[in-house]
């Protein structure tokens, strides 16, 4: 285990039983999607369907079908 690993570890273990359940809960979810996301992505069949994918962003981009959500990146409304 990492140093910077064993910080939240040690958090997290000063925590009630329930939210410590709660947290482990939610971090074995994000492994479990993340590795099932990696096996569908390493899938050689996935190329195309992604490409298409960004090129239906792309025109949806280029026809202004789009709006940034991003607070970060609109214009100052003051």
């Amino acid at each position: 285990m990492t140093k910077l690993l064993e910080k939240p570890v040690t958090a997290i273990g000063q925590l009630p039983a329930s939210e410590q359940d709660a947290i482990a809960r939610e971090l074995l979810d994000r492994i479990e999607v993340d590795s099932r996301w990696d096996k569908l992505l390493a899938d050689p069949r996935s190329e195309g369907v992604l490409a298409r994918m960004a090129a239906d962003a792309r025109a949806e981009i280029a026809a202004g079908d789009v709006e940034n959500d991003d607070p970060g990146t609109r214009p100052d409304d003051s």
